[in-house]
């Protein structure tokens, strides 16, 4: 295996990214457990507690709690 980077190895542009990655990971974590906070129970596939925890996985979290985390404000599937 390579050798890991240290943040002093990293470009000036590479830095960037990593930056904005972390931050559209961390606005899309939030807004997911924001809603998650807000909405109803009946609204949520599943408990809320474990959709609270799927968030934390970067990216695919709040993306699959938008997905398919939220009901309907009926109840029913979308």
């Amino acid at each position: 295996m390579g050798q890991r980077k240290r943040w002093r190895d990293v470009t000036t542009g590479q830095r960037r990214r990593i930056r904005a990655a972390a931050g559209v990971q961390f606005l899309l974590a939030a807004a997911a457990w924001g809603d998650l906070a807000h909405r109803p129970s009946a609204q949520v596939r599943g408990p809320k507690w474990a959709w609270a925890l799927v968030i934390a996985v970067n990216f695919v979290g709040p993306v699959a709690y938008f997905a398919w985390g939220r009901a309907t404000s009926t109840g029913q599937s979308a």
